[in-house]
């Protein structure tokens, strides 16, 4: 289990725009991860909406917002129009990545959140232990402003 203090496990995945997402190419910047099990499902859609109405939170406090799932690029582009989200998404098709970081489950994708300081290091880790519940973005605010 990755706990607060360890290495966040680098990796590289296919993004929304058809580039590719690399963590190591984020070193000097917070990251916060949001695994999510879906696109367009009804916990996920709220989730990530809730986190595009505080944008504005995460950007002053210097933290990139990007989401990861195992739907494809093609599904995040519509995704993401249609919702009008300002941050990346991430393909984890094989669910490799969501591995890496403890976010695989029996069903797919579990429902986490990450946040990876400037030199690569874990300062925030949470994984639901039951998809329908998730981080709100007025305690994600609370803890990154805590750190």
């Amino acid at each position: 289990m990755l706990k607060v203090g360890d290495a966040a496990p680098d990796f590289s995945l296919p993004a929304d725009d058809g580039s590719t997402f690399s963590l190591k190419s984020m070193r000097g910047k917070k990251v916060l991860l949001v695994f999510y099990p879906g696109d367009e499902t009804p916990v996920c859609t709220a989730q990530l909406c809730e986190y595009r109405d505080g944008f504005e939170d995460y950007r002053e406090l210097g933290v990139t917002v990007v989401g990861i799932s195992k739907d494809d690029a093609e599904s995040h582009r519509r995704f993401k129009e249609r919702r009008d989200l300002p941050f990346s998404l991430l393909s984890d098709v094989d669910l490799k990545v969501a591995k890496q970081y403890d976010s695989a489950g029996i069903l797919g994708m579990k429902r986490s959140v990450f946040l990876v300081d400037e030199k690569g290091v874990l300062r925030y880790v949470h994984v639901e232990s039951v998809a329908i519940f998730r981080r709100r973005h007025d305690e994600l605010i609370a803890a990154i402003r805590g750190l």
